[in-house]
């Protein structure tokens, strides 16, 4: 058996090698049909001994059977967002506060592409592929290992040789940070076979990939050939090189494939110039890439010079500007959302926009497009807003055809039939159905949602599965779901439905602002319904007012109200609050005094970056202390508080002399 087991160690290693040649370093030495009958061997030798199979096999790529969840993971340290710059200016000012903070003159960046994928972190152990996790949110990251095993261009064992490269202190435990995409070429591929069958087509590669690496089915991953760029490389959180650029070259030399555009410069110009010299040639890639990134090389300096809440203040992200071409206009269609509203897009000509092909573009709403003067037929400049989602900008009049059709809303909701009316005021046509198809499966998805009632796990794909195949028709149904139900729906098995039936049982203790933020009641967002909650106390109470009772709520204005009044005053929603206090949801909590807490009936305007507190932290603290936060300094604001780099609000708080507090100075007046 020894000299079995070290036949197939051997044919392992021989394939391994040629997966490296072709995946990272693009020198194949083999045909793919000589490679085909390596693997076909191995393959064979495992069936026959499957006692010999060892997950770090090449066979072991292909993806197994659909797992039942995600488990979460807490980072070895969080993986920060970059703060983006889009002019020269922007670029010089960035370097300009390296320089002060670090006190040098002249500092070594390393510039690397921007690739546009989604952040992936791999932890090897004794050289092996252990564990990979998505960046979640920036803390805790999903497990999605099973998934990166099917990447070729991710190594799934390094050899003892390569393992000698590194420090002997990591060589037991290591972790790589990089980025996972999906080709050029294999997007095109993969949305011409959705195409034939019948599916809808992914918007952009960096969507297509998020899907296969978050899909619970492995084989889906292995299907979406997608590529592996490494990065960083740390040991036990910390960075192994004294220098970016030696991190870059020490992943080279452990086998990791590493872009191979990735330069190191002494000063800004050359920076500059780099930027400059890509935004020309990144058609030329065979992956999207959407700007540069910039980033100190010295890790002792990125250490002196530390981070903002948000960013390194280290490295930066150079955005390219949105990418335009002409088209013309084929059709105009019409989607229905949560709210009802009818909204216009537009059925474009297929065209290729920055690497991706565009056939569908936002029209907003009717005004807007007779504002473009916008007619069925014509040629339309098309942009990609943030290289992402495309819009219209305008018609090329000069190249208007005879023969152009003018286009009018329909006045039926084109999912369910039903009257579509507008309100006075109002740019936007609605479906006045409650019970819409359309408006139920996003009314769903809303009211699982994290900031609403944080069911985890009801996603788009399921809620779809639970409107067309388990008759769910309002919020409430979830309530009513067994296990039984969900384990009868595609790739959802009982460990999953036994999770998802855990998260919906969970939300029933929500508070009620968060309720009342489910309901969907149009014009209510998030910080309506806390004072809502707040003001009235209970469901009853608010189901009850009249319209100047609403008004007498705060920041509701009688637009608001009405909205609120009209959606009570329907049976089918006053029966769907029912349903849900049976269903045991929070329908009361303690009314707020105006008294009661330290900023009730303050303003206040939060900018630039503070010390300890996410804008998020220090806009729920003050919430909580009975105060409010808005987004512009007006005459009304009582307090501004100011932290690093504060901007124009600063300037107009200054201006109209209202006091302008620190994040110290914060928490005092909390503690007031």
């Amino acid at each position: 058996m020894s000299s079995l087991l070290e036949q197939i160690e051997q044919l392992r290693e021989t394939i391994r090698r040629h997966e490296h040649l072709y995946y990272v370093l693009d020198q194949p030495e083999l045909t793919d049909a000589e490679f085909d009958r390596l693997m076909l061997r191995l393959k064979e030798f495992e069936r026959e001994h499957p006692e010999l199979i060892s997950p770090d096999s090449p066979t072991q790529r292909v993806g197994g059977q659909p797992r039942e969840g995600f488990v979460k993971v807490r980072h070895s340290t969080p993986l920060m967002s970059l703060d983006n710059v889009y002019s020269e200016q922007e670029l010089l000012d960035f370097d300009r506060r390296v320089r002060e903070g670090a006190g040098e003159a002249n500092i070594a960046y390393v510039t690397e592409l921007k690739l546009d994928g989604l952040s992936i972190v791999l932890h090897y152990e004794q050289g092996r592929l252990e564990r990979a996790l998505t960046r979640g949110n920036g803390e805790i990251g999903e497990e999605v290992t099973a998934n990166l095993r099917t990447i070729p261009s991710v190594p799934l064992r390094l050899s003892a040789a390569q393992l000698q490269q590194l420090p002997e202190e990591a060589r037991p435990r290591f972790e790589v940070r990089g980025e996972v995409l999906m080709p050029r070429q294999s997007f095109s591929e993969l949305n011409e076979t959705r195409a034939a069958q019948g599916l809808p087509l992914f918007a952009n590669p960096r969507n297509a990939a998020a899907g296969a690496v978050r899909t619970l089915d492995a084989r889906v991953t292995a299907e979406r050939k997608l590529d592996f760029f490494a990065y960083y490389l740390l040991h036990d959180g910390q960075f192994l090189c004294p220098s970016h650029y030696d991190g870059l070259r020490l992943l080279r030399a452990l086998g990791l494939k590493v872009n191979p555009h990735s330069l190191l410069h002494h000063g800004i110009t050359a920076v500059w110039d780099y930027v400059q010299a890509w935004e020309d040639k990144r058609d030329s890639l065979p992956y999207e890439i959407d700007g540069v990134v910039i980033k100190v090389d010295s890790v002792d300096l990125q250490r002196r010079l530390g981070a903002t809440s948000k960013f390194p203040r280290w490295a930066t992200a150079y955005k390219y500007a949105a990418r335009q071409a002409v088209t013309k206009l084929l059709d105009i269609g019409i989607s229905v959302g949560r709210t009802g509203a009818l909204t216009p897009f537009a059925i474009l000509d297929p065209v290729a926009l920055g690497g991706v092909t565009v056939s569908r573009a936002t029209l907003h709403n009717e005004d807007e497009i007779r504002r473009l003067d916008l007619k069925i037929g014509d040629f339309v400049l098309v942009e990609r807003s943030g290289d992402v989602i495309p819009k219209v900008l305008r018609v090329e009049l000069d190249r208007r055809p005879a023969g152009v059709r003018e286009f009018r809303m329909p006045d039926l909701c084109p999912v369910c039939g039903a009257h579509a009316h507008k309100e006075e005021g109002e740019a936007v046509l609605r479906c006045v159905n409650t019970s819409c198809p359309a408006q139920l499966k996003e009314n769903l998805v809303h009211f699982a949602h994290r900031g609403v009632m944080d069911i985890d796990g009801l996603g788009p794909s399921l809620v779809d599965q639970l409107v067309n195949h388990l008759a769910v028709r309002n919020v409430a149904d979830l309530y009513q779901l067994t296990e039984e139900q969900l384990t009868s729906l595609e790739r959802v098995g009982a460990k999953s439905a036994r999770n998802l039936l855990g998260q919906i049982d969970r939300s029933r203790s929500n508070s009620l602002d968060r309720v009342i933020y489910g309901l969907g009641i149009r014009h209510v967002g998030e910080r309506t319904a806390k004072d809502l909650a707040g003001h009235f106390g209970s469901i009853d109470a608010l189901m009850n007012a009249s319209v100047e009772q609403l008004q007498s709520a705060p920041e509701v204005g009688p637009r608001i109200a009405q909205s609120i009044f009209d959606f009570f005053q329907e049976p089918a929603n006053r029966a769907l609050v029912e349903r849900l206090r049976h269903a045991g949801l929070r329908f009361e909590q303690e009314k707020k005094t105006a008294t009661a807490t330290p900023l009730a009936g303050k303003t206040l305007v939060l900018t630039g970056t503070l010390p300890s507190l996410s804008r998020d932290q220090a806009k729920r603290m003050i919430e909580e202390a009975g105060g409010k936060v808005a987004a512009a300094v007006s005459r009304k604001t009582d307090y501004v508080i100011a932290g690093e780099e504060a901007g124009s609000k600063l300037e107009k708080a200054r201006e109209l002399s209202i006091p302008v507090l620190d994040e110290e100075g914060l928490r005092t007046l909390l503690q007031s």
